[in-house]
């Protein structure tokens, strides 16, 4: 029994071993971090072209919401606020799929310094798109004014 048992347990590890090689899946966040005024906050990255929301990688182990207060204290120097699940999207990389949680920050204050990974920030009225905007970002600008949620990034 025992043996039946360690025998099955080895070879779901070893499947899902050669799952995660063959269809890896990233995690990843981005917070809609609305002002007082309405507005949400966007980021102009150093290496990517295009205004878009701040965010970033989910570490191993780390919920989501920890994550994108994480992402959002180094890149913008977010403080204070709660973070409230708004949805998720998926989209190919490669051949991995990544996965990316969207939360919408209120009551949080930005004390934004240039650095390493942003160059700039900029505020954007839900439903307005400024010239710049990634495809990604217009998308999540539209659906935070209402507009019926897309599940692809």
């Amino acid at each position: 029994m025992k043996l039946a048992r360690a025998a099955r347990d080895a070879t779901f590890r070893l499947f899902m071993t050669v799952r995660a090689i063959w269809a890896p899946t990233a995690m990843g966040v981005a917070g809609a971090v609305i002002d007082d005024q309405g507005r949400i906050l966007l980021v102009r990255h150093r290496y990517n072209p295009g205004w878009r929301l701040p965010g970033g990688g989910v570490n191993r182990g780390e919920p989501p919401r920890d994550a994108v207060l994480r992402e959002l204290r180094e890149e913008v120097g977010l403080s204070g606020g709660h973070a409230e699940f708004f949805g998720l999207y998926v989209r190919k990389a490669g051949w991995a799929t990544a996965v990316i949680a969207v939360y919408r920050i209120h009551g949080a204050q930005v004390n934004f310094r240039p650095n390493l990974e942003i160059k700039e920030i900029c505020h954007a009225a839900a439903g307005t798109v400024p010239e710049g905007c990634t495809p990604a970002a217009r998308k999540r600008l539209m659906e935070l004014a209402g507009q019926a949620l897309s599940p692809y990034w």
